[in-house]
C-alpha cells in the first residue's frame, strides 16, 4: 500500500489507536454503515461502536483482492489497492474458506508474517 505523506505521518504521530486522543475520534456504525463523531450512534442509537482507524479509508469498490496489507498504526488488514480498513480476510484452511477474524493473535501474526510469491 501507497501510504499518503499525511498518513504516514498519522501513523508516526500516533503508535496505536490508543494513543489517539478521545476528543479526535471518530466512529464507525455497524448498524446504520456511518462514521460518526459522538457515542452513541445520533442516526440509529447503536452504543457499540468500533473506533476508527485514522488511515482507514472506509469505502473499498473492490471485491474481490487476491493479496492484503496491514495498517501500520492498527496492524488491521486493509485492501491494498485503497487502503479500505473495512475488508474481510479469508484463508483456505485444509480445503475450507475460513474468516481470519475469529483466529487467535498467534495465528493471525503467523498469517502476517506469511511471505507470498510468484512464479512470473
Amino acid at each position: 500500500m501507497d501510504w499518503s505523506a499525511e498518513q504516514r505521518a498519522l501513523a508516526q504521530k500516533y503508535k496505536s489507536l490508543d494513543d489517539i486522543p478521545e476528543k479526535e475520534h471518530k466512529y464507525k456504525c455497524h448498524t446504520c454503515h456511518l462514521i460518526v463523531d459522538e457515542k452513541p450512534c445520533p442516526n440509529c442509537s447503536e452504543t457499540h461502536l468500533e473506533v476508527m482507524c485514522p488511515l482507514d479509508h472506509c469505502h473499498c469498490n473492490h471485491e474481490i483482492i487476491s493479496g492484503i496489507d496491514y495498517c501500520p498504526l492498527c496492524g488491521k488488514p486493509v485492501c491494498p489497492e485503497c487502503g479500505s480498513h473495512d475488508v474481510t480476510q479469508i484463508s483456505r484452511v485444509t480445503g475450507y474458506l475460513q474468516d481470519v477474524s475469529g483466529w487467535n493473535a498467534g495465528k493471525q501474526q503467523e498469517l502476517k508474517d506469511r511471505k507470498r510469491y510468484s512464479i512470473a
